[in-house]
């Protein structure tokens, strides 16, 4: 992955950057090219990427020999030697490499000919001798005018000193533990001043006090800011706005039409225009901007470039031109999701390492996301990142017609998986707002080490004015969104995202065609549902002669109901909304968008994984006739009105 992008480093002539690569030739299981040669490969590679390739090949031991070599013979031997014979040698012993090595030509074994074994096991490579690691450092370091970043390439042996138990063995990596008598064989050859009985008892070695070794490593460990690495984030909370600020988004679009990414977008384009910390926005899209509509941006922003625009834009004559700028504030990384979350991992952890807080905002395919990169995005957590990553046209069937490659119907399973990553479904253009604020009060000015994934639709509809009183409701993750009829029979109806609308929807039908009324609620997160109620569930374990027990918030929520049943439908697979039934009371189900996306309309696609209107009110149906409150002969009655084919394949399993 790091060979995929050095080109990078060069690009943005990044001649501070220097890259030491120890080449051992071994990886855990054996020779990393056994049948060829990893230096040359490595040089081949970084050279045609336009970086300065020094090699540090040979221990000071072979500059005689190959001053010596008049034939070219050694030169020759060493060239056509591979790595798995390297790593043999060195397995064996002096005699081996002289018989197998040297003896490959009469005139490479007359050049050993003075020399004992011993004296040819001595010869090492490069990257054991200090001078010539030194030397190349050096150079590394000093003599770079012309702008190339630099690598070194150090050829080490695995294992070196361990001599028996270790020492250029594939066995290498599983040796945890070394005998007595290889660590004498270590303490000879390295020369450390330790008596048998020392080593016996793994006695360790302090420089005295007031020696040059002593005063040297203190002193450099004062230069690195103390004895431990610490973290030293800042703590200065930024101003970041008030909800208020985006009244737009908290009210009624009346008949205009637009989708959460577009909600999204405006609301980014307030953030950017904020006096206090609009300097603080980094946005990165991996070449999708026009997708998400943030074009608009290029102009406005700039996109960063270190040598700025060196052309004319073929859009240059319209309003919004391809824009490069040296003082740009987008970063549009191309077809790249993995430098992208990379380039969002640096913004996200500067509060830490430079002292400034940035705010990113990452926003992308959401398939593109935790599937692709989702380890950098476990790394993301583990480093204490903040900032925002947006999954864009997200659900197994917002995104129509591109298949299996783009619907997404997994990702807030793979996001719930990483403890401090606080994920979001929202619906409506309101909720976007009040999440994003959320996050920014956490992050910013709480300091919490957190980081969001909220996921975003393409779909064009209307949305309507925040309720009254909801805003902590949408933070905890789930809201009553609104009661539909008034009658003896009532069910909970869940959903989330563009699936919400099917939900209310599925409301509607329940009341016109079966006089059953619903309580729609909004669950803007189950993943935060789901960690509520694990916090309850443990204290209530850890506390059993509480006189009360504690409940979860959902349960406390569909409680105040009183409806036995609950329906819940989403554009994710089952086990994001199911994760939650320990905490639902009464009678649950749950409809997802299990199986692999396909390519078809929105309407048919929701049809096919059963979680659109009518299947919600099938599910419903069945679970009040479950719970004996209605004939299943209306559950018939209703799939028949509804033309559901009850024989179609599992989507699953087609």
């Amino acid at each position: 992955e790091t060979l995929g992008n050095i080109h990078i480093a060069s690009r943005d002539k990044l001649d501070n950057l220097i890259f030491v690569i120890n080449c051992n030739l071994q990886r855990l299981d054996g020779p990393v090219n056994g049948n060829g040669k990893i230096i040359q490969e490595m040089e081949s590679l970084f050279s045609g990427a336009s970086w300065r390739v020094i090699k540090v090949v040979w221990g000071s031991g072979w500059d005689d020999l190959l001053a010596r070599d008049i034939s070219g013979k050694l030169k020759q031997v060493m060239q056509d030697t591979v790595d798995g014979e390297y790593q043999t040698y060195r397995a064996k012993d002096g005699a081996y490499i002289r018989e197998h090595f040297f003896g490959k030509t009469p005139e490479t074994l007359d050049l050993v000919s003075d020399l004992t074994d011993d004296d040819i096991w001595r010869l090492t490579r490069g990257g054991h001798d200090l001078d010539k690691i030194y030397a190349a450092y050096y150079e590394a370091v000093n003599n770079n005018n012309d702008g190339k970043p630099t690598v070194i390439l150090a050829k080490t042996i695995k294992g070196f000193g361990l001599k028996g138990e270790g020492e250029s063995q594939n066995v290498a990596h599983n040796t945890k533990k070394l005998s007595v008598e290889t660590l004498k064989v270590v303490r000879d050859k390295f020369s450390i001043p330790l008596s048998n009985a020392e080593v016996e008892a793994l006695h360790f070695i302090k420089p005295e006090v007031g020696s040059k070794e002593y005063e040297y490593l203190h002193e450099k460990r004062t230069q690195l800011g103390g004895y431990y690495p610490i973290r030293k984030p800042i703590d200065k909370a930024l101003k970041i706005p008030e909800l208020s600020a985006f009244e737009a988004l908290l009210k009624d679009t009346g008949e205009r039409e637009m989708s959460t990414t577009m909600a999204f977008v405006r609301l980014l384009n307030t953030l950017v225009k904020d006096k206090e910390i609009g300097k603080h926005i980094v946005p990165i899209v991996p070449d999708e901007s026009r997708t998400f509509g943030m074009e608009g941006m290029f102009r406005q922003l700039g996109i960063w470039s270190h040598v700025g625009q060196l052309y004319t834009p073929e859009d240059a004559s319209q309003l919004m031109f391809y824009k490069e700028d040296v003082k740009g504030q987008i970063f549009q990384e191309g077809i790249n999701e993995a430098g992208a979350m990379s380039t969002w991992i640096a913004a996200a952890t500067s509060y830490a390492n430079n002292g400034v807080a940035m705010i990113p905002f990452y926003i992308y395919y959401s398939m593109f996301g935790f599937q692709r990169i989702g380890d950098l995005a476990w790394a993301a957590g583990d480093m204490r990142a903040r900032g925002f990553m947006l999954g864009g046209t997200a659900g197994r069937t917002t995104l129509n017609g591109e298949g299996l490659q783009h619907e997404d119907g997994h990702s807030h399973i793979q996001a719930g998986l990483i403890p401090n990553c606080e994920s979001y479904d929202p619906t409506f253009a309101y909720e976007v707002a009040v999440i994003i604020r959320h996050g920014l009060q956490e992050m910013y000015v709480d300091q919490l080490d957190k980081f969001y994934y909220i996921t975003l639709m393409n779909e064009n509809y209307t949305h309507p004015a925040m309720p009254v009183g909801v805003e902590q409701n949408i933070i905890s993750g789930c809201y009553l969104f609104k009661q539909v009829g008034k009658t003896k029979l009532v069910v909970n109806l869940m959903g989330s995202g563009t699936i919400l609308r099917e939900v209310i929807a599925a409301a509607d039908l329940l009341h016109n065609d079966f006089g059953v009324s619903a309580n729609i609620f909004s669950a803007t997160s189950y993943n935060k549902l789901r960690r509520d109620g694990m916090e309850v569930s443990r204290h209530n374990m850890l506390n059993p002669l509480a006189k009360k027990k504690k409940t979860a918030y959902i349960t406390d929520m569909l409680s105040k109901t009183k409806a036995v049943v609950t329906v819940s439908s989403t554009d994710y697979i089952r086990n994001y909304s199911e994760q939650i039934r320990e905490y639902v009371p009464n009678r649950y189900i749950c409809l997802g968008t299990d199986g692999f996306g396909r390519s078809d309309k929105r309407v048919a696609l929701r049809k096919f994984f059963e979680v659109n209107r009518y299947y919600v009110a099938i599910a419903a149906l069945k679970g009040l006739a479950d719970e004996g409150l209605i004939d299943v002969k209306i559950v018939a009655e209703a799939i028949k009105k509804y033309g559901i084919d009850a024989n179609k394949a599992n989507p699953w399993q087609v």
